[in-house]
C-alpha cells in the first residue's frame, strides 16, 4: 500500500504543480523517490521535526497549495497533535495526514510505533475527515481523492506493504463517505477497513463454506460516517460483525453499536477490536493481531463460522 500510495501521489502531482510532499525522516523510495528527484523544489524533508511538517504544510494550504504530510502513523498525527489541531483542523486546511503502517504493523518496534487509538484522536478534531482503505486499488482511490479535495484535512490511514487487492471485482465503485460491499449476501455482514480486511476475507469464506450468504463491505470513510448505509446493513442482515484494527473506543465497533441501538435494531451484532490495552508481545504483525484476540480462528468460534 506503501507503493502504490507513492505512485498514485506521484501522478497526481505531475499533472498538479500545487501538490507538496512534506515528509518527517522518511527515506523515499520508489515513486517518492522519483517525485524528489523530479520536482525537488516540491518535496521537503523536515527530519525529526514532526511538528514543523504540519506547519509547512498549514502554510503551503493558505497559500493554495496541496501538501500531503507523510510520515510512520504515530509521528504524524500523535506527536504533531497540537499542530494538526489547531493549524490545520481550526483553520479548515485541505492538507492530507498520512498516517503509514497503521494500527500494529510495526509489530516488531513495540508501543512507540503501534497507532492503536489514531481513528479515536483524528475523530474527535472538528473539520477532520478519515480514509482508511482496505487494499492498494482503493488507496489509489482515496489518493486520488486527497489530490484534489478542498473540504478541509483528512486523516490517510495506510497499511506498508504486500496487502493484496479485494476489490478487483467489488459490487460497488469506490465513493467517499460511502460504505462499498465488496461482496453482498443475505444472511450475514462483515464490516471492516484498513489491512485487517484479510481476516473478514477469510472469516467470510468460513461463513461461505457452511451454507452462508454473507456481505462483506469496507467501510473505508471512517469520517464522515455513512451512517444510512449501516442502518441499512443492520436491517437487511441478521447477524452483523464488526472487525477493526482499532482500540474498541472511537472506532467503527462503538459507533455501530450507536446506531444499532437508536434504531433497536433486531440483528445479532458482533464487534472485534484491539484491546484496551498495551500488550508486551514481540512478534509479527499477525502475532500481535492475534494477542490482542484478532485471530481467524478464535473470532470465527465465537460468532459460530
Amino acid at each position: 500500500m506503501r507503493n502504490t500510495f507513492s505512485e498514485a501521489l506521484y501522478k497526481a502531482a505531475t499533472s498538479n504543480p500545487d501538490i507538496y510532499i512534506v515528509v518527517a525522516d522518511i527515506s523515499p523510495a520508489g515513486s517518492m523517490a522519483k517525485f524528489r528527484d523530479q520536482y525537488p523544489d516540491r518535496f521537503i524533508n523536515v527530519g525529526v521535526a514532526e511538528q514543523s511538517m504540519i506547519g509547512i504544510c498549514a502554510g503551503l494550504a493558505l497559500k493554495g497549495c496541496q501538501p500531503f504530510a507523510y510520515t510512520i502513523a504515530t509521528f504524524s498525527l500523535y506527536r504533531p497533535f497540537e499542530m494538526v489541531r489547531d493549524d490545520l483542523c481550526y483553520q479548515n486546511l485541505p492538507v492530507t495526514v498520512v498516517g503509514m503502517g497503521a494500527g500494529v504493523i510495526y509489530s516488531t518496534l513495540g508501543g512507540t510505533h503501534h497507532t492503536q487509538e489514531d481513528i479515536a484522536i483524528a475523530g474527535a478534531l472538528p473539520n477532520m475527515q478519515i480514509i482508511a482503505p482496505c487494499d492498494p486499488a482503493e488507496c489509489t482511490e482515496a489518493t486520488a481523492y486527497c489530490a484534489t479535495q478542498k473540504n478541509g484535512p483528512v486523516y490517510l490511514r495506510l497499511g506498508k506493504a504486500g496487502e493484496p487487492n479485494f476489490t478487483d471485482k467489488a459490487v460497488d465503485p469506490w465513493a467517499f463517505g460511502k460504505l462499498r460491499y465488496i461482496k453482498r449476501g443475505i444472511d450475514v455482514c462483515i464490516l471492516s477497513y484498513g489491512v485487517i480486511m484479510a481476516k473478514a476475507m477469510q472469516l467470510a469464506a468460513r461463513f461461505e463454506a457452511k451454507g452462508q450468504s454473507v456481505s462483506v463491505v469496507s467501510c473505508h470513510t471512517l469520517k464522515p460516517l455513512d451512517g444510512d448505509g449501516i442502518r441499512d446493513a443492520l436491517q437487511r442482515h441478521r447477524h452483523v460483525i464488526v472487525i477493526e484494527e482499532h482500540a474498541p473506543q472511537g472506532g467503527l465497533a462503538p459507533r455501530t453499536k450507536q446506531i444499532a441501538w437508536d434504531m433497536q435494531a433486531r440483528c445479532r451484532l458482533d464487534t472485534f477490536t484491539l484491546q484496551d490495552a498495551f500488550i508486551h508481545n514481540y512478534g509479527s504483525h499477525d502475532d500481535l493481531l492475534a494477542a490482542h484476540g484478532l485471530e481467524v480462528g478464535a473470532i470465527a468460534e465465537r460468532v459460530g463460522a
